[in-house]
């Protein structure tokens, strides 16, 4: 029988055009019919009767008037519906922004705010240009779970002071200093306000479980402002704080300007474009999943970008694809991108008519809802979950949700990447294995004295020739443990070869330490061979300078093995690593 030939199959790679080319362009191309139409409209609908109050809620949470979650989820959610890549993607002011945003606008103003989200705007449309959107997955799993669960503690606890109605006169940001602040005012709480908070949280859990498909948060965000306008009460609500929901749009502006405050804003826009860019992709990929679609991730980064840009220059805030959102609008029967949009229109008629009733609504239900966003963003079984998995996924989560509540949420996610790289490398490492006559060698089998050595097991191939198989991906993490194996071989055989079938890749400093170990077993006069190396593999190793007649390579084990013999059958003089002539050093042509 012939050598089986293996042929590695790749799809077609997409043009540029078909890259950034929007889903609502290739949808409408397809064809889009009435029975289409009629489904995005009921979807859009749901989705607009659940944002409308949870817009509000996040943009007052956020240390903003209410006014701006909605501009943000009109223009921004239309962009991104209108010019994403996602087929279900609803964009809007989402509860992952409340802390990073009180921060900045906390310590720069609102126009602080504006200046970042413009600069994270331009970030994200380069990064997606640059086609770095594909990298986002390679954010660990422990990383996501880890922060979202810290924005969520974050966001419960800046809403206890509208949930008890506490009279303080001011709220610190950092977690602790704002704990002991509220148990210093506890004596101030309202009971009319913890009652209408009650009201709201109950009435949204309570519809969930028995009416699933009904608007809970719209519906208590309603009954409180009734109760509260009916009694009346004495409890803070928007019309109170903020005065009158504007009923149109603002005129697109944009604050002034120099350099040395966008250098000064430069770290917050990093942090918005890495924070906006996660949760969007996330949300994409999780729509992915309900569905069974593919997003284009480069294209929904680009429409994200254009979405925060024009978001504050109507006045709103930052933007970003949101996953409960989306979830309903997939639940709810959304077939294109044209749901989104529509969404954003409904929001723009509960402006231009309903505005003025906005003022009713009391603070205490709106932090109700966020309240529930709080209690539903954190993966509570995935936590547990990591928790017990392994310790470095326990590692990762812990440092990563502590740094989030603690200190930053780029500082979260940088150490958080960072650590689940260096256990991913170190699963890498433990991975590599080398096999010798059929039996794995452990690295640390001779390490209590460091006097032992191995000596190589005599197999089919004869007592001259030793086969070592090298399996798993040969890099810097780890070239520990198999110099360990390789510097304990003992008694050396006459010709030496190492199998790198099973190898998918090899470092510069794995080569490195190859060389060395290949000169070691020249000097004492065995011939070396590499078997089965792959073409990037090979590749490297002779860039490291191992090549003829330093190191000879075959196809497959048995052909190294029939070369070694016809070299053994005829070897005349030992190896002198200086009497190497510059053409042996050269590159050979295998």
């Amino acid at each position: 029988m012939g050598a089986t030939t293996r042929h590695r199959l790749k799809p077609p790679q997409p043009t540029f055009i078909e890259l950034f080319t929007p889903k609502l362009v290739t949808l409408l191309r397809a064809g889009y019919t009435t029975s289409d139409f009629k489904a995005d409209a009921i979807a859009g609908l749901t989705v607009a009767i659940v944002a409308l109050p949870l817009s509000m809620a996040i943009a007052i949470g956020s240390g903003l008037s209410p006014e701006k979650g909605l501009f943000t989820a009109i223009v921004g959610g239309l962009l991104i519906s209108a010019l994403g890549g996602s087929r279900f993607q609803i964009g809007g002011p989402a509860g992952a922004f409340i802390v990073l945003i009180a921060s900045i606008v906390q310590r720069q103003g609102y126009d602080g705010l504006v200046l970042a989200t413009l600069m994270a705007g331009i970030m994200m449309i380069a990064a997606g240009f640059l086609r770095l959107g594909t990298y986002i997955k390679y954010i660990p799993f422990p990383v996501t779970v880890g922060f979202t669960a810290g924005i969520a503690v974050i966001i419960l606890a800046s809403q206890l002071k509208e949930l008890l109605g506490l009279d303080m006169p001011s709220e610190p940001a950092a977690l602790l200093p704002k704990l002991g602040a509220i148990g210093a005012s506890l004596g101030t709480a309202s009971p009319a306000t913890v009652a209408l908070g009650a009201l709201a949280i109950a009435t949204i859990i309570g519809l969930r479980r028995w009416k699933p498909r009904w608007p809970a948060m719209l519906i208590a965000v309603a009954l409180t402002a009734i109760v509260a306008a009916a009694l009346p009460l004495d409890v803070a609500t928007i019309g109170s704080k903020f005065g009158e929901v504007p009923r149109t749009l603002p005129v697109p502006s944009l604050p002034a300007f120099d350099f040395a405050r966008l250098r000064e804003l430069f770290p917050d826009a990093i942090a918005i474009a890495l924070l906006g860019s996660i949760e969007s992709l996330l949300s994409a990929v999780v729509a992915d999943g309900m569905t069974g679609r593919k997003h284009r991730s480069n294209c929904e980064l680009v429409a994200q970008g254009v979405g925060n840009i024009a978001a504050v220059c109507f006045g709103g805030m930052c933007v970003t694809g949101t996953i409960a959102r989306t979830a309903t609008n997939i639940r709810a029967g959304a077939r294109t991108p044209i749901s989104g949009i529509l969404h954003s229109l409904y929001l723009l008629l509960f402006m231009l008519v309903a505005a003025p009733l906005a003022a009713f609504i009391p603070l205490a239900s709106l932090g109700g809802v966020l309240a529930v966003v709080a209690w539903n963003m954190a993966e509570k079984a995935e936590f547990v979950r990591l928790l017990r998995s392994s310790w470095g996924d326990a590692a990762v989560l812990l440092a990563t949700f502590l740094l989030t509540i603690f200190e930053d949420v780029t500082i979260a996610i940088s150490v958080g990447v960072t650590l689940g790289a260096f256990v991913f490398l170190h699963r890498m490492a433990e991975a590599v294995e080398i096999e010798s006559g059929g039996s794995i060698i452990a690295e640390d089998a001779a390490d209590a004295t460091g006097s032992e050595r191995i000596a190589y097991v005599p197999d089919a191939y004869g007592t001259d020739i030793a086969v070592y198989h090298i399996s798993g991906a040969f890099f810097f993490g780890a070239t520990a443990a198999v110099s360990s194996v390789l510097d304990r071989i003992g008694e050396h055989p006459k010709a030496f070869i190492l199998d790198f079938s099973d190898v998918p890749l090899v470092d510069s400093t794995a080569a490195n330490l190859l060389e060395g170990f290949v000169h070691k077993l020249r000097r004492s006069g065995t011939e070396v061979y590499f078997a089965a190396a792959r073409k990037g593999v090979r590749r490297t190793l002779l860039l490291a300078g191992l090549r003829r007649p330093l190191v000879t390579y075959a196809p497959t084990v048995e052909e190294a093995v029939a070369l070694a013999r016809q070299k053994l059958s005829n070897l005349t003089k030992p190896y002198n690593r200086q009497s190497l002539s510059s053409d042996d050093r050269r590159s050979d042509q295998e």
